[in-house]
């Protein structure tokens, strides 16, 4: 394992191990109610953006893609992109069209997900592709991408534009990489890492990063947030994962071991 490397999974395990309290109910928690009653206003203002920006002439795109952002979720990502603007004292709007961008490009990955797992329970509803079929799922998942990067260019950012293109393809070379490590006893930690690192914590790394570039702010004070982004995706990552095997459908809202290769 390489210094970097290294770092990144002691950082990551860390965080991991302050997850794994809140999951215990311990006494060191957060208070993500706080964070959202914090970020209330923002937070409406993306769903409203989100709503807006499904419509579709294609009646089963509007039912799809409706069904899946409207199942439920945290909403972990675009609050990132929130937490991490108003950080960096941004001041404009365009946190909110990037916010719903990146919540647009997770949700994809979720209909792409479902249909490799072959998953018929996600957020205690049954998934989209036990609904209307893995073809219709693919092919939203596709239109949410390609929406996401319809609202990127209203950023006029190519910076931005940049690291979201990076992102992506990160997370595509992650979920097969997950494919190829599938039913393979041998899989070592070091590749079971890299494909949290690309498929899951990218993106968490990318909408932290994002905050420091609306505000323009300095590469050291980018590069922090981003690396922190990567670490709290890693260990959100590893709780899951964790859960997919000890936890109950009631808990966690999906099939035990659905995600366990």
């Amino acid at each position: 394992m390489s210094v970097s490397r290294a770092q990144h999974f002691e950082a990551s395990s860390n965080l991991c191990a302050k997850m794994l309290k809140l999951v215990n109910n311990q006494k060191d928690t957060v208070d993500l109610g706080a964070i959202r009653n914090l970020l209330a206003e923002d937070m409406d203002a993306i769903d409203a953006l989100i709503q807006e920006c499904l419509h579709s002439d294609v009646a089963l795109i509007n039912q799809l893609s409706h069904y899946i952002i409207n199942s439920g979720g945290k909403r972990l990502r675009p609050m990132l992109v929130l937490l991490s603007a108003r950080a960096c004292q941004y001041r404009g709007n365009q946190h909110i069209n990037l916010a719903a961008v990146i919540e647009f490009i997770h949700t994809a990955t979720l209909l792409h997900d479902d249909v490799v797992d072959a998953s018929q329970l996600r957020r205690g509803n049954m998934t989209a592709n036990a609904v209307w079929g893995n073809e219709a799922s693919v092919l939203v998942g596709d239109f949410l991408y390609s929406r996401a990067f319809e609202m990127m260019v209203n950023a006029n950012n190519m910076r931005i534009m940049e690291i979201m293109s990076h992102t992506t393809n990160t997370i595509a070379e992650g979920e097969v990489l997950q494919l190829l490590n599938c039913h393979d006893a041998e899989t070592t930690e070091i590749r079971y890492m890299d494909v949290v690192s690309r498929k899951t914590a990218r993106l968490f790394e990318a909408a932290a990063q994002i905050g420091a570039l609306l505000a323009q702010q300095p590469e050291h004070i980018e590069t922090a947030l981003a690396n922190y982004g990567l670490h709290l995706g890693i260990a959100f990552q590893l709780i899951d994962d964790v859960l997919d095997y000890s936890a109950s459908p009631q808990d966690t809202g999906k099939n035990v071991g659905d995600d366990l290769a």
